[in-house]
């Protein structure tokens, strides 16, 4: 630690300790692992710390319940939001609005990319108390403290208005704040810690000006006082590795520029053998980091951003500094060469449609492209130019005849305010009507090449298909695995059976939950539980379908059609796979 992050950590230790400080992430899902790394911070400095991760609430009466169980449980004087996505801005907002109903005197502070690009607009909102800017780790600590003066604090001045205190902490390739820690400690519940998905961030920050991102090198200076990305030490990293060990059952890493050196400075005495990971990278990957992936996990996915399908448009917008260094097409099948060596590795092509610069030449390359990459048995994968706030694209959008869908603040807050869970993204349009309809056009022929691809990869299940279980399981009380305050103490000791797939998805199964003792959509409980159970069990040996479907007749006392369903669910979910 630096002497000024020294110097901030004693100051903020001098102030009034205020209790409990629970963590929420802004958005449903897994929404930000920031505040994992804060949570530990936390009580690394002796602050009791807890974290929701995972938000699964379907609306506000939903998501009302579950924060008031929270806050019964934790009684927390600070909650931190991680308003780290721009689209998870309307949900921050009610979750403060709901806390402040519940209890006016706690403190709600946010935090997270968003947050401190629309510091004023959300200081405008009386639910909210202060937003950090940028690095939170100290500041936050500070404000848990009670110290008023903490740094990178944006607040409302002694006139009412939004005012904000300078960076005096930004974090560096220095910084050891940084690192997982009090796993044991910082989750309420098992199925929260068994939702997070093992990201570790090896650095911060972003030297590219993509034209699309709004995490782009002048966004990072403006919010986070950062004038250059940093990778963490390697012992930092090293750390994460050792805290997550088997709670989770891959690592996702996001290494933009990461060298291979730099890996094989972190994974040295750390047994990675059994688990898998996916790791995000743009450009070609440094020499030696495919086979070392390959050689480290037992499976490895490598998910390789090359801006857009079009070779012609990609150069185009490199050139004008509009992109971030993507590969041409050559290195680009080079690198699937290499991959396919590997069988323990799986290589996925991804892009944006829409970009600036596009042509009907350019939207040509893009389908001839992506049929090339899926002819070498690569997975592909696409989506339409979204609108970011922060973006050049979306913050100017006629400098490229294009037009955004949302751009203020007050925009994104009305579309995300409207917006169902799993719905629609503003996105970034041609003015040109044709050229628009053009782009549309070419993006339904990518659906139909992206669906036809993963039709083949999975064909239609016959009698014959041999099937045989492919799901890590354990067993746990009720209690423990909702948490203690969602669970009535009467069935808190209920035995649950928690699955793990082979990607990652996961169930959890109570058949003898009295559904009207209680009843959680995240468990399945009586018939469906036990025809899941007993489906797991047929196919614990390699067997066929027919097979299986027999035994689940007998046992379940079901016909074919229902036996069916149920085998032909869990295959598309990878609890069961094709042999």
């Amino acid at each position: 630690m630096s002497a000024v992050q020294q110097s901030l950590t004693k100051k903020s230790a001098a102030g009034k300790g205020t209790g409990p400080v629970l963590l929420l992430g802004g958005g449903r899902g897994e929404a930000t692992c920031g505040i994992l790394y804060l949570a530990g911070f936390l009580r690394r400095n002796g602050v009791e710390a807890y974290v929701r991760l995972c938000d699964w609430d379907q609306n506000e009466e939903e998501l009302t319940r579950s924060v008031k169980r929270l806050m019964t449980r934790v009684k927390p004087s600070v909650v931190g939001i991680s308003l780290k996505w721009y689209l998870h801005v309307h949900r921050s907002l009610l979750i403060a609005r709901i806390i402040k109903r519940i209890d006016p005197k706690v403190r709600v502070v946010l935090g997270g990319n968003s947050a401190a690009l629309w510091w004023r607009e959300l200081l405008g909102h009386e639910c909210i108390d202060d937003v950090v800017m940028g690095d939170g780790e100290v500041p936050f600590l500070a404000l848990c403290r009670g110290d008023t003066d903490a740094p990178n604090r944006a607040h409302r001045g002694a006139d009412g208005a939004p005012a904000k205190v300078p960076f005096g902490y930004v974090q560096t390739e220095a910084s050891d704040d940084v690192f997982y820690s009090h796993f044991d400690d910082i989750f309420l519940s098992q199925l929260d810690l068994s939702g997070f998905s093992g990201w570790i961030a090896p650095g911060k920050g972003c030297d590219q000006s993509c034209v699309y991102c709004g995490g782009r090198r002048a966004a990072q200076r403006l919010s986070f006082g950062r004038p250059m990305p940093f990778l963490r030490a390697p012992e930092s990293v090293r750390r994460d590795h050792r805290e997550l060990g088997a709670r989770v059952w891959q690592y996702r890493y996001d290494f933009p520029g990461g060298s291979t050196e730099y890996l094989c400075n972190v994974w040295p005495g750390l047994d990675l053998s059994r688990q898998s990971t996916t790791y995000f990278l743009w450009g070609v990957p440094a020499p030696g980091l495919v086979a070392s992936l390959s050689k480290t996990f037992h499976r490895a996915a490598l998910v390789l951003d090359i801006g857009c399908f079009s070779q012609t448009q990609r150069l185009a917008l490199m050139g004008a500094g509009l992109l971030k260094p993507c590969p041409t097409d050559e290195a680009l099948f080079a690198t699937i060469d290499d991959c396919l060596r590997y069988p323990n590795l799986e290589l996925e092509v991804s892009g944006i449609a829409g970009l600036p610069m596009a042509t009907p030449a350019a939207l040509d390359e893009e389908q001839r492209l992506m049929e090339q990459v899926i002819a070498k048995g690569c997975k592909v994968s696409y989506q339409r130019l979204q609108s970011q706030p922060g973006a050049l694209v979306t913050s100017h959008a006629e400098r490229f005849g294009m037009v955004s869908e949302s751009v203020t603040f007050d925009d994104f807050l009305g579309f995300f305010g409207k917006r169902k869970p799993g719905g629609a993204i503003p996105m970034v349009r041609f003015r040109d009507p044709a050229l628009e309809k053009a782009v549309s056009r070419n993006c339904l022929k990518l659906d139909e090449l992206v669906a036809a691809h993963l039709a083949a990869q999975e064909p239609a299940l016959t009698g014959r298909t041999k099937l045989a279980a492919s799901t890590v399981s354990r067993n746990v009380p009720l209690g423990e695995w909702l948490g203690q305050h969602v669970v009535p103490a009467k069935v808190a000791n209920v035995p649950v059976t928690v699955l793990r797939s082979s990607n990652g998805a996961g169930m959890a199964c109570a058949p003898t939950l009295d559904p009207r003792a209680f009843d959680d959509s995240m468990v399945q409980h009586g018939e469906a539980a036990t025809a899941v159970l007993e489906t797991l069990e047929a196919c614990a040996r390699p067997t066929t379908l027919d097979a299986a479907t027999s035994r689940l007749m007998k046992r379940l006392s079901v016909d074919a059609g229902s036996a069916h369903e149920v085998i032909e669910h869990l295959v598309s979910k990878h609890f069961v796979s094709r042999v």
